[in-house]
């Protein structure tokens, strides 16, 4: 478990974050939606470690960290087997495949980054950090550069292996649709300072159908309210 609290950010005397509490279960995927420049990445690297100058309470039981950043993150002097492997010493070769599958890059493991597309690239971290099995898994926009059918079968395979690795996932994104279809919680965040407007805990009504539909309508609004 993830808990935060009174959680405060500065930056050139300006406060960027403020007051955020909330937490993230065990087992449990999180999305965070708002408007744009509100501070959801600086959100991320706070809980990442990344960045350490704060004020508040930020206290994880998790061990394991992985971190999706909105740009790819793979190295360029490896192939795509090579980047997905080199997190791990203990697994097998048929595991990596099996991301590199799950990633729709079969047939692309052997090819370096700048063969890639943009697209390819970030696919390739994402498989990375899911093959990495970590406890806590904090994506940035990860599937922004993905078509539309890729991107909802690589929400599917998300869903899957989280509920088979058990850990938990705090994901920002813009897509509202994005959020409704897999998380657990959504948190949303205002800007100037960063503050969160709304916690909303999702519920078998509010993942499909005409609840769905609702629910979505409601984030709409509000957060072009908080723009």
């Amino acid at each position: 478990m993830v808990r935060v609290q009174n959680l405060r950010k500065y930056y050139n005397h300006k406060k960027i974050l403020s007051d955020i509490s909330f937490e993230v279960e065990d087992n449990q995927i999180v999305a965070v939606v708002g408007p744009s420049g509100c501070g959801k990445t600086t959100l991320l690297n706070i809980l990442s470690g990344l960045t350490s100058d704060y004020t508040g309470f930020v206290e994880s039981d998790f061990h394991k960290v992985g971190y999706v950043f909105q740009e790819d993150r793979i190295l360029p002097w490896l192939t795509v087997f090579e980047n997905i492997k080199i997190v791990r010493e203990d697994g097998s070769n048929q595991e990596v495949n099996r991301f590199i599958e799950m990633a729709g890059l079969k047939n692309y493991e052997n090819y370096f980054p700048e063969e890639l597309s943009g697209g390819m690239k970030q696919r390739c971290s994402i498989a990375r950090a899911l093959y990495f099995g970590c406890d806590f898994l904090l994506m940035d926009e990860p599937f922004k550069s993905l078509d539309y059918i890729l991107k909802q079968q690589m929400l599917v395979d998300l869903k899957k292996i989280q509920a088979q690795q058990k850990n938990s996932i705090l994901f920002v994104t813009h897509d509202i649709e994005e959020a409704l279809s897999i998380a657990d919680k959504i948190l949303v965040l205002q800007k100037n300072p960063c503050k969160i407007a709304k916690k909303i805990c999702l519920t078998e009504k509010t993942r499909t159908g005409i609840g769905k539909d609702l629910l979505r309508d409601e984030i709409f609004r509000l957060i072009k309210g908080l723009s």
